[in-house]
């Protein structure tokens, strides 16, 4: 007869402590394998969604609609622009996605924006982490009863002209981009939505003034030229966009005119109203041609032709837009608008697409339906409540911001 031995209490410990740690050296070898069979690219991605939480670049780039950067998806949506500003700018040494290359495929009576050349790369500009931190300030706007927009016809050099004087202090003063047929956004290679008749534009958007803005190419997609902003968002957005020159107000509608291919691109974040067009004409107070170097080969746009223009005076208290009623040629125009007391000007699209209307009145017929335009709203003709609300939050924002 056989007797079993019972092992003593300390001897079964040992035991269940060796299937325990053996079990625990699985598991760890398990998540070794596992650790190391991930590829490169999706600690990326985990980085990348890690990071979008504190940079802000990242942010809107995430935000931005597929079918404004890229074409994806076809139904774009403005993009709240504050405060987080676009993706930095790539290197000089890099060339745009093919699917994001500008079109240059017009001929150039058809595309005022072909150039000989191709597209230039954007020149760097700092990235959003090499921007300084400022004190958060504490005041707020305080917004008041305005005046009316000033307007009138004059004559320079014998040359007639009608003049917009915007007082960009008064409280009740307000600028946008109106487009065709109430879009969401402004038309680009992904996505149009078409042109609409000056008198129904000026319908659509009762302001004291509406005038035409920038180029539209004559193809299918009527693409508007440039990136737009407009109640701090932006209408069209593209990172390769660098033709021409930018009007920007900024915080306090501080004006403020940048030339992309000379000067870098426009900080896009710090603005409320953009608009890219030209060629600039005036550059600190004195006369700036170089249509050349914006990118502008059309003769359309360099030879003698119906014209208008906008610009700010040195104490950048004022917008002046500008009608003339004379064919003139680019240099007469900068001349012209360096005598009005312009110290930055630009060229606004001009030709048929040259338009005019005050007080709901059409002053200056254009002879093509247009696919946006400036609209002045002030103290007699009201900003819509949507247009003053995202105003004093854009303003809140970059006050607190320090912009």
């Amino acid at each position: 007869m056989s007797t079993k031995v019972k092992k003593p209490i300390k001897e079964k410990a040992k035991g269940r402590g060796e299937f325990f740690s053996w079990i625990f050296d699985l598991a760890y070898l398990g998540a070794l394998i596992f650790f190391f069979s991930i590829p490169a690219n999706s600690y990326m991605v985990w980085h990348w969604v890690g990071s979008s939480l504190e940079d802000p670049a990242v942010q809107l780039l995430s935000k931005l609609p597929p079918g404004i950067i890229s074409t994806g998806n076809p139904d774009p949506a403005p993009v709240l622009l504050n405060p987080s500003p676009p993706p930095a700018n790539p290197s000089t040494s890099e060339s745009p996605p093919a699917e994001q290359q500008p079109d240059c495929s017009q001929s150039s009576a058809d595309d005022p924006l072909k150039s000989s050349d191709g597209p230039v790369a954007i020149a760097p500009v700092p990235s959003v982490a090499a921007t300084v931190a400022h004190p958060a300030k504490t005041f707020k706007i305080i917004r008041g009863k305005g005046k009316p927009v000033q307007f009138g016809k004059g004559k320079i050099n014998g040359v007639p002209f009608y003049q917009t004087i915007i007082n960009l202090k008064d409280p009740e003063t307000f600028l946008v981009v109106g487009l065709p047929n109430q879009a969401p956004a402004a038309n680009s290679p992904t996505r149009t939505y078409g042109h609409e008749n000056f008198d129904s534009l000026v319908k659509h958007f009762p302001g004291a003034v509406v005038v035409n803005g920038t180029f539209f190419s004559k193809d299918k997609e009527e693409r508007v030229m440039g990136n737009v902003v407009s109640r701090g968002r932006f209408l069209k957005y593209s990172q390769w966009e660098n033709y021409g020159t930018t009007l920007g107000l900024k915080s306090g509608n501080e004006p403020v005119m940048i030339t992309a291919r000379s000067e870098g691109q426009p900080n896009w974040q710090e603005h409320w109203f953009s608009l890219t067009c030209g060629p600039r004409l005036v550059k600190q107070g004195e006369v700036w041609l170089a249509p050349d170097i914006e990118g502008f080969t059309d003769d359309h746009v360099l030879s003698i032709g119906p014209r208008a223009a906008i610009g700010f005076p040195k104490s950048k208290d004022k917008l002046y837009i500008i009608t003339f009623m004379n064919g003139l040629s680019l240099e007469q125009e900068a001349k012209l608008m360096k005598e009005l007391g312009c110290y930055e000007a630009m060229n606004l699209d001009g030709g048929a697409s040259k338009a005019l209307a005050r007080d709901g009145k059409i002053v200056v017929t254009p002879g093509r339906a247009l696919t946006n335009v400036i609209v002045v709203y002030d103290t007699k003709h009201p900003a819509p409540e949507p247009v003053v609300s995202s105003w004093m939050q854009f303003q809140d924002s970059n006050l607190a911001e320090g912009i």
